[in-house]
């Protein structure tokens, strides 16, 4: 009868390891499945929130991308929940906050999350924004530099030209709705590699870009559309570490390096990812601001 060869104990060690990695991170994703709750931001506009409860730990507000939910943090929740006061939201017009008719614009959305820190009681907040968040962070960072300790901006920019693009998808969007998009936006948000190595995940993605309300991704596109924040760089004066995706045709590390050009001491990493890089190299991007926040 044959018998295989034992495995050397390094490799079981190792291969043990591993395993146990994965449950515990298996074990952090099942954790972080909070009850959302809703705040009010303006009469009849409630935006769905997911707070960790008050604690001595730093709060940080996690403000997404175009098209995505909360959801789009469930990696980096996972991976940093025990350090921070977490934070998520739904962008209106996105997951399960209110949808009222666009256009918005970059000043009602940062405004949005001014509401919800005062509805939290939290002074000041962290705010880590991936795309259309980014631009969010920055708008926080530079209008209200007295509610933001740090900023953390991922695969992102100060604009998003050219305005036409935002105009026509806006419009294919209110007449055709979110279906046509979410091949296309799929292959914008992760590599091919990724695609293959993690069908779930990203099918999980794609459901979720396919149920965003047509009218909210439209109103935020408009939003994409009107808005330049680069004169309002400079006027950024809390810490800032910009996140960059090497793959990312959407933000490429050079807009990346163009915030950091005008931002004071602002510091980058670019990961091995597309544009939802908190998704795609989720282990380097919790890394990269664990390591910020402690610098």
């Amino acid at each position: 009868m044959y018998l295989p060869p034992a495995m050397p104990n390094v490799t079981i060690r190792r291969f043990t390891s591993i395993l146990l990695q994965e449950k515990s991170l298996h074990l952090a994703m099942t954790s972080i499945q909070q009850s959302a709750q809703i705040i009010e931001i303006e009469p009849g506009i409630r935006l769905s929130v997911v707070a960790a409860a008050p604690s001595g730990k730093p709060a940080l507000l996690l403000s997404n991308s175009i098209g995505a939910s909360l959801d789009m943090w469930d990696e980096f929740a996972a991976r940093v929940g025990e350090r921070f006061r977490l934070i998520r939201y739904d962008t209106r017009g996105h997951g399960q906050s209110s949808v009222p008719s666009g256009p918005y614009t970059i000043d009602r959305l940062g405004h949005d999350v001014i509401g919800i820190l005062d509805a939290l009681n939290v002074e000041r907040a962290i705010i880590c924004g991936l795309s259309l968040g980014g631009l969010t962070g920055i708008w926080l960072g530079s209008t209200f530099p007295e509610r933001v300790s740090s900023l953390i901006l991922a695969n992102t920019a100060a604009n998003f030209p050219p305005p036409t693009l935002w105009r026509e998808r806006a419009a294919a969007v209110r007449a055709q709705g979110m279906a046509p998009l979410v091949a296309a936006t799929l292959d914008r948000w992760f590599t091919r590699a990724f695609q293959a190595a993690q069908p779930e995940r990203v099918a999980k993605i794609g459901r979720m870009i396919a149920s965003t309300p047509a009218e909210g991704y439209a109103a935020c596109c408009e939003v994409l559309a009107a808005s330049d924040l680069t004169a309002d760089l400079s006027a950024i004066t809390c810490k800032v570490q910009v996140i960059c995706g090497a793959h990312d045709a959407s933000a490429p590390p050079s807009r990346g390096a163009e915030l950091v050009a005008a931002i004071p001491g602002a510091t980058m990493a670019t990961l091995d990812s597309a544009h939802i890089s908190a998704i795609e190299s989720a282990e380097q991007f919790a890394s990269t601001v664990i390591n910020f926040q402690h610098a």
